[in-house]
């Protein structure tokens, strides 16, 4: 493979930034710049000079072996002053050195997962730890990052190869009396699985919205505060307050971090009837967010009912408190009053789904698996015929083996390669 290299800090100003070097061309390449090569995982101090014998900065210089590196190949990494003058010169030096080239987006981890370093699945945890802006989802891709999903994979992996091969001893035996009856522990093993399959899959639609943010509508008529109320939440004005009716014309989204997770805002449209042919426009996708929405926050005017019907754990709140004296049930964007309590709200409903997440995270997780069930499912079908159909239950087996083997990575991965990577800065 090329030797490549990148910036692996964020482009700027800084007191510190790191430039990464893997491939086969390392040890040439920090001779070159250092004089010598400085111990492996042992931080060196070094005068970095180009190919004509200029100083180009002072560096601490980190080396690693092919086995002991997050790429899994000869690595280095150079932490020098972050001025951009200095990873300029740095990266220019580094790109006239014969056999080195710039990294491609993600190329890194590319080359991690090749050589065994991370499984697919780690991968995208890593992208998402990246990403990651709340607590609940650092969490989360650390959880993913670790190789817990990978771990489940493999097990069922495990369960599913012996399954497959007792029924293919029975197949072998065909002409012979089996020694044991295998019926009761392939059943056994498969119906661990499934369960183990099923409950994932229930946890993939929570850990989504972890990773990708949960949302919550304010809904309501018009003029009732909704506005008023999110800018409050938000800490800002975010949107347009103002005493005439139909101000919010289309959705207003702000993202925020609460109890620990990523929450976007909606404020909608008022719900009313109306001719304003732009109002109505409006009005529909405030509907449509709202019924999409993960929880939606009603405000009502005093003994008014919501203008949609609140689903489970929906929030009704007494709008305008400051005016009408106000209740536990009741709040003001403009005092301030009951926002603490609606926030802890949200977020005790948001926490208690949270609560519900499984592994996997990614649509490509929950396809797999699904696809590895339906084989499943064929094979449990099977199994009470006995031995005239234990080399197609074998097979329906194989086939999910081969299913949740995508999920690690193991095959079938050429296709999502290609994107995954792509999310990934030059340096990573």
């Amino acid at each position: 493979m090329d030797t490549i290299f990148a910036l692996s800090t964020a482009p700027g100003k800084a007191g510190v930034a790191i430039i990464r070097v893997s491939g086969p061309g390392v040890p040439a390449a920090v001779k070159r710049l250092c004089g010598d090569v400085p111990p492996e995982r042992k931080a060196s101090l070094r005068v970095l000079r180009d190919e004509m014998g200029h100083r180009l900065d002072e560096a601490l210089v980190l080396t690693f072996a092919e086995d002991h590196s997050f790429t899994g190949e000869a690595c280095a990494e150079f932490q020098v002053h972050g001025s951009t003058a200095v990873t300029s010169a740095l990266l220019g030096a580094l790109g006239r050195i014969q056999g080195l080239r710039s990294a491609e987006a993600g190329e890194f981890t590319r080359r991690a997962l090749e050589n065994g370093k991370l499984d697919l699945a780690q991968v995208e945890g890593l992208a998402d730890l990246i990403d990651a802006e709340t607590e609940a989802q650092r969490r989360q891709a650390m959880r993913v990052l670790a190789g817990d999903l990978g771990q489940k994979a493999e097990g069922w992996r495990v369960n599913l190869i012996r399954a497959a091969a007792l029924l293919e001893a029975t197949i072998d035996f065909a002409d012979e009396e089996v020694p044991v009856d295998v019926g009761p522990e392939v059943n056994d093993l498969v119906a661990k699985v499934i369960v183990e399959i099923r409950k994932e899959i229930e946890g993939v639609g929570v850990a989504e919205r972890i990773r990708t943010g949960f949302e919550v509508a304010i809904v309501g008529a018009p003029n009732v505060g909704k506005s008023t109320l999110l800018n409050a939440i938000a800490g800002r004005d975010a949107a347009i307050t103002s005493e005439h009716a139909g101000t919010t014309r289309d959705v207003i989204e702000v993202r925020m971090d609460l109890a620990g997770l990523p929450v976007t805002l909606l404020d909608t449209a008022g719900l009313r009837e109306t001719v304003d042919e732009v109002e109505s426009i409006g009005i529909d996708r405030a509907k449509n967010r709202a019924e999409l929405a993960d929880l939606r926050v009603f405000l009502v005017e005093p003994g008014q009912r919501p203008e949609m019907e609140p689903k489970d754990q929906d929030i009704v709140l007494t709008a305008k408190a400051d005016l009408t004296g106000g209740s536990s049930n009741s709040v003001s964007g403009k005092t301030g009053q009951g926002i603490e309590a609606l926030v802890s709200r949200i977020g005790t409903v948001l926490s208690g789904r949270a609560a519900g997440s499984g592994l996997a995270t990614r649509d490509r997780h929950r396809e797999a698996m699904v696809r590895g069930l339906e084989a499943l499912n064929a094979a449990c079908e099977l199994l009470p015929l006995g031995e005239t159909s234990a080399d197609l239950a074998a097979e329906e087996i194989r086939t999910a083996i081969r299913a949740l083997d995508s999920l690690v990575g193991r095959i079938d991965i050429e296709n999502v390669l290609d994107e995954i990577f792509a999310s990934f800065c030059l340096g990573k």
